[in-house]
């Protein structure tokens, strides 16, 4: 019996702190604020550790909505899942993505097959010295599998996109595991960025089956060949926990969308994006009645410094990071095939799909 109904709307903004699309959206009665269940979005900072633009959007859509729910803004960032992803290099243009679930009493008519649905979960808090490690990793695992519960989900082919919001190191974390002597993975805080990401992403990996659960601390950022097709993890300073976002199909969802992906083998795999939209009904042989909502990827120079036999200099600019170089090389290849700029493509993507590559996603409306 279908139980639920998921939406998706994609809204353009003209700045991190512009929630007036949404706010246009609320009042029309297009979206019922109460059923905000995550708000995935892009802005135009550096994606670094000193990108404020993240957490200055996440403090703009509390502060708004929290009149609309009576819940004061802290309150709002513990109900929703927000998670913002820095860099709009090149042709990436900003713009959030609003996810939605409500209960349904009777499902629409037409609707058939699985459809898209959406499940939540978070972590306990972290110590600084447990990122980057195993613990950040099993925890991470068992977080997924109650998300995709939540979901309605419960095989792991029917899942198509873990988003994941993690930690990161500051020199006073690193300070405050040093005076309980303990040393963190990194003192580097850009660094941690990489390893919380990793740790997560294969927590996602050994949740699904994808990879065995006796991943070690030294594989994080070593063994490559370890890693998730649907994982695309972030990292933040403004938090301690990892956030879990499952997007998947599921029998029980009553939504007008779909999602499915492919696996970018490198940052210029254009016959993967392809297959990505056709799994969805949409590209050259698009099917009748399918709009693309948006598409989700991850993006990273190739560790090897090469992309198919030829050199790349990425790892090797001090004047731009290389996540910047990545975020607009893969940007631009995915808006030319999607012909919108207006995509989530989200810079480091270490084991998140093979090293060089990562996972895309796409999002289509149904309204056959």
């Amino acid at each position: 019996m279908r139980t639920t109904s998921v939406g998706v709307f994609k809204i353009a903004t003209r700045g991190p702190g512009d929630v007036s699309g949404l706010m246009s959206l609320i009042v029309t009665g297009a979206i019922d604020p109460a059923s905000i269940i995550a708000i995935l979005g892009k802005t135009e900072g550096n994606g670094g550790v000193n990108d404020f633009t993240r957490e200055y959007a996440v403090a703009a859509l509390c502060t708004a909505l929290s009149p609309k729910l009576k819940l004061t803004p802290e309150r709002v960032e513990q109900r929703i899942a927000f998670v913002m992803s820095g860099g709009t290099e090149g042709v990436l243009s900003p713009h959030i993505t609003v996810f939605t679930r409500q209960p349904v009493a009777a499902p629409p008519a037409g609707i058939s097959g699985k459809r898209l649905s959406i499940g939540m979960a978070q972590t306990r808090d972290f110590l600084p010295e447990e990122l980057g490690r195993s613990a950040q990793i099993a925890e991470t695992a068992r977080a997924v599998k109650a998300a995709m519960d939540d979901a309605g989900i419960a095989d792991p082919a029917d899942v198509h996109f873990i988003q994941i919001k993690c930690p990161l190191l500051t020199s006073e974390r690193v300070e405050a595991a040093a005076a309980r002597g303990h040393k963190t993975a990194t003192i580097s805080a850009y660094s941690s960025m990489a390893y919380s990401r990793g740790a997560s992403a294969l927590g996602v990996a050994v949740a699904l089956g994808e990879v065995s659960a006796d991943v070690k601390d030294e594989d994080v950022l070593r063994r490559y060949d370890l890693f998730s097709k649907v994982a695309s993890t972030s990292s933040g300073i403004e938090l301690m926990h990892n956030v879990v976002i499952v997007l998947g199909n599921s029998a029980s969802s009553a939504s007008a969308f779909e999602i499915g992906h492919a696996v970018m083998s490198d940052a210029i795999d254009a016959a993967a994006v392809t297959e990505a939209l056709g799994s969805v009904g949409l590209g050259a042989e698009a099917k009748a009645g399918r709009e693309l909502v948006n598409v989700f990827a991850k993006a990273e120079a190739s560790p090897d410094g090469t992309v198919r036999g030829l050199r790349h200099t990425m790892l090797e600019d001090t004047d731009i990071s290389s996540t910047r170089h990545a975020r607009a090389a893969v940007g631009g290849l995915i808006a030319g095939l999607a012909a919108t700029g207006a995509v989530y493509i989200s810079g480091g993507a270490e084991h998140q799909g093979p090293a060089g590559g990562g996972p895309v996603a796409v999002i289509a409306r149904i309204s056959d």
